[in-house]
């Protein structure tokens, strides 16, 4: 019953609102989406700040209009994802089927087929949330990692959402060694991986040319697993004609046995995704938060930030 206390009250009205337009035709949903896009660059600034950072520094050769173009794309794609996670929390089979197509799946089908567990490697791109739920519907229910929601209701919906296929979450502080053992009895895992770690998780290896904080983790669950690695990409499709789910090619002579070269190499194949659509990687997030001993940050503070330094140097 603490889910119904009053404090969550505004949480059950946005999950309500998501339900309803779970509802409406999804070229309607790509439409209200930009919308709020547009509402959300407006009044985000801070968010607005790193994403022209990160394309500055993930896309230098681009001009500095073209980079702000592609902002506001990202956002018009972000709100498109935010209104559709009704349909991944309480679509029906048949609406995911017929709003997601898959591409060159014929791979990881058939090694899921003969009982092979296989590595997602699955990196933030804005379509990822419904396009996974098709997958596990559709294909296999696999695993997936899963940062808790500090909104318990909005963290119960998405848990919901994700695992009402089947599907189970795993926490990225949990032992791994429960997620091997499923991987290695023919479960796909949908490994999320390009988010900033942190220094005690992470290593520095190259992304777009800077040094990157890194979880060196995937070459060594693919050791350990002996499980293939396909890079899986996903992304709306333009005009609200739903979303595309494309798989590369499993990685070839991986991993190498080296941490730092295997996530290295990780990192290109996210590169090179990003770059064929760029509009919708996950640039609000702050990729390169942690930077490496003497390198000054990249993010500017925010503004509350600035005042409590102004605060603090006052008191002192």
């Amino acid at each position: 019953m603490r889910l119904w206390a009053p404090r969550h009250w505004p949480a059950w009205l946005v999950v309500g609102l998501f339900a309803a337009l779970a509802r409406l035709p999804f070229p309607l949903l790509w439409l209200l989406g930009h919308g709020l896009g547009r509402v959300g660059y407006l009044v985000l600034p801070g968010r607005r700040r790193v994403a022209r950072t990160n394309l500055r520094v993930c896309l230098p050769e681009l001009s500095t209009w073209r980079r702000e173009a592609l902002v506001r794309q990202h956002f018009g794609w972000l709100g498109v994802a935010a209104v559709s996670q009704g349909i991944a929390w309480h679509g029906s089979p048949r609406r995911l089927r017929r709003l997601v197509r898959f591409r060159d799946e014929a791979e990881i089908t058939g090694l899921l087929r003969e009982g092979r567990g296989v590595i997602m490697l699955t990196p933030h791109f804005v379509g990822l949330d419904l396009a996974g739920t098709a997958f596990t519907e559709r294909v296999h229910p696999g695993l997936y990692m899963y940062q808790r929601i500090r909104s318990p209701v909005i963290d119960a919906a998405v848990q919901h959402g994700r695992t009402r296929f089947g599907s189970v979450p795993v926490e990225r502080r949990d032992d791994l060694r429960g997620v091997i053992r499923r991987i290695r009895k023919g479960a796909p895992f949908y490994y999320l991986p390009d988010q900033d770690p942190g220094r005690q998780r992470g290593i520095f290896v190259p992304f777009c040319g800077v040094a990157a904080a890194t979880v060196p983790m995937l070459g060594r669950m693919a050791r350990l697993a002996d499980a293939p690695v396909i890079p899986t990409f996903a992304s709306f499709l333009p005009w609200g004609r739903g979303v595309e789910m494309r798989f590369g090619p499993a990685l070839e002579n991986f991993p190498s046995g080296d941490d730092a070269v295997d996530t290295a190499r990780m990192n290109q194949v996210i590169e090179a995704a990003l770059h064929a659509t760029p509009a919708q990687y996950f640039w609000v997030h702050r990729r390169f938060k942690t930077r490496p001993e003497g390198e000054a940050p990249l993010y500017a503070p925010s503004r509350r930030r600035r005042r409590r330094r102004a605060a603090a140097g006052s008191a002192g």
